[in-house]
């Protein structure tokens, strides 16, 4: 199971990037879950300093934009599968 982290104070870009991080790993099927990140120390732990921001596993995939689905999809899709 993919560990799907979005990382942001809850503002509207973040509800976006969940949405849009949703849709993605649906359409790919991927087994997942995903954590809405809003303690700004855990988001900082992440070495992120501007949110949104996805991370994968604890990586972190991208910041302080929303990507569009497809990209979303290439982002996801280069995760190695695990277990």
């Amino acid at each position: 199971m993919k560990k799907l982290q979005i990382l942001g104070t809850g503002c509207s870009k973040c509800k976006a990037l969940a949405d849009q991080t949703e849709k993605a790993a649906k359409a790919m099927g991927l087994d997942y879950a995903l954590e809405k990140v809003t303690d700004i120390e855990k988001i900082m732990a992440f070495g992120v300093m501007a949110t949104p921001a996805l991370a994968v596993d604890g990586m972190v995939k991208v910041a302080g934009r929303v990507p569009g689905l497809d990209e979303l999809k290439t982002l996801l899709g280069q995760i190695p599968h695990s277990g």
